[in-house]
């Protein structure tokens, strides 16, 4: 008898698309108004608003429309996959990374372990720092080659890259896209709380760590051998020279995101200059610099593709005034709860609402307002309820089939989604108890 297999990824987002069709007809249209909101620059919803609108069905031409809305609408994220995707495969042609991987290998024999909590503990950072998601996908090819020389499963290189860096994101006190956004919605001081959340970042990172190390040990093989030395004539300066290149451009990076406020765009720009800048220092020369460019982008056509695929789940969910209807309708039995009860049906609200609400920064904008007068009305700290947005959204990232970022990463690593779900799904519920006593540990201290 021929077993199930799990859809594609494809075929799973496309399913997505076809539910949300579906609830268009099943539930209530309805809408809160809206208001610019000083501090944040968004617009965001007026408490109490709520009310019904005519029904606005999505047709079967709509939602088929949605879909290259959704690319549209993520161009700016699937171009900057695209360049940077491109600048990595030239990186790659020149025989840099490879000498890069030979050397960390090097560095590492014997002692191989530590490789796992070192990269994780970096992309925690950035997760923690600017919630770095779509920005890891041209990572991939050049962590799955280590991992592979390394002995370690393909799945591997998600875990220490997109799951360490949800993680951090989930559980950060600076995220200035998720906690930021949340404490000025909720008019709390940026940063207050911060000590409290370092101390259960800190606890998160050692349960998601100590999940993927153990994953890594116990599926481990022996080491790929090194590959063939590289047959250009490239030589070992030029490797050298580019790799400080490519830390110099994330250096410029970092402090672009973090410190000039740089967008998709800005960031693509960049890597496409390191890319052309890395391909003629490496030897390729002009036409072999284009020739790479664009077997990268050929590489990464699929991995972008899918932002764009979830991104039209939420233009169908939106078309069909649905979004409004299910924050309404799953926040409006948090009133009759007692306090603790209320904070933990917050953090599954954020968790519900995740799939539909595939952005954090666009659910706090949504929900923040909504549930700060419920949290002062039951006597709910509006930190801790920050709190439960935090661990219930951002946990979400994790396991999400509408996350993009999510499921263009693992589609890269050759990894089957039931299979990262595998993995995932008890470390998930770990984090997820971790945060359920967060909230109920920042109840009893009334954090604020």
């Amino acid at each position: 008898m021929k077993t199930m297999r799990f859809p594609h990824p494809l075929v799973l987002l496309v399913g997505f698309i076809l539910l949300a069709t579906l609830l268009s007809y099943v539930l209530p249209a309805g809408e809160f108004a809206r208001h610019l909101d000083a501090l944040t620059k968004r617009e965001v919803v007026v408490p109490g608003s709520y009310q019904r609108v005519p029904a606005a069905p999505v047709s079967a031409l709509q939602a088929l429309v949605a879909i290259p809305q959704g690319m549209a609408g993520a161009a700016d994220v699937i171009f900057f996959v695209f360049l940077t995707g491109g600048a990595f495969t030239v990186v790659d042609q020149t025989g840099a990374l490879r000498r890069g991987v030979d050397w960390l290998v090097a560095r590492f024999r014997g002692r191989e372990a530590f490789v796992i909590p070192l990269i994780s503990l970096l992309f925690a950072t950035m997760g923690a720092l600017e919630n770095m998601q779509e920005e890891i996908i041209p990572l991939v090819p050049v962590l799955l080659v280590l991992m592979r020389r390394l002995g370690y499963p393909a799945l591997t290189a998600a875990a220490v890259s997109l799951g360490a860096a949800a993680v951090g994101a989930a559980f950060s006190p600076i995220n200035p896209f998720q906690v930021g956004i949340a404490q000025k919605l909720a008019q709390l001081p940026l940063l207050s709380g911060s000590g409290f959340r370092l101390v259960v970042l800190g606890l998160a990172l050692l349960i998601w760590i100590g999940g993927t190390m153990r994953f890594a040990s116990r599926y481990r093989v022996a080491p790929a051998d090194a590959e063939a030395a590289d047959e250009t004539p490239t030589s070992v300066g030029r490797h050298g020279l580019v790799l400080l290149l490519l830390l110099a451009t994330f250096g410029g990076f970092t402090f672009g995101v973090l410190k000039l406020g740089w967008a998709f765009e800005q960031m693509g720009a960049l890597f496409f200059v390191f890319g052309v800048a890395a391909g003629l220092l490496g030897g390729l020369g002009l036409n072999g610099t284009a020739e790479a460019f664009i077997a990268g982008f050929r590489d990464l056509a699929f991995s972008a593709l899918l932002i764009g695929f979830a991104r039209a789940i939420f233009i169908v969910l939106e078309q069909g005034q649905i979004v409004d209807t299910i924050v309404n309708g799953l926040s409006a039995p948090l009133a009759g709860l007692p306090v603790a009860l209320s904070a933990l049906g917050m953090m599954g609200l954020h968790t519900a609402l995740h799939l539909p609400v595939p952005s954090v920064s666009g659910q706090a904008v949504l929900t923040m307002p909504i549930l700060t007068p419920l949290s002062d009305l039951i006597g709910l700290p509006r930190q801790v309820m920050v709190l439960a947005y935090q661990y219930g959204a951002g946990l979400c990232e994790l396991i999400t089939p509408t996350n993009g970022a999510l499921m263009a990463i693992v589609a890269a690593c050759g990894v089957r989604f039931d299979a990262w779900w595998k993995f995932v799904l008890p470390l998930y519920l770990g984090l997820l108890a971790l945060g359920a006593v967060a909230v109920i540990v920042g109840i009893m201290l009334h954090l604020g």
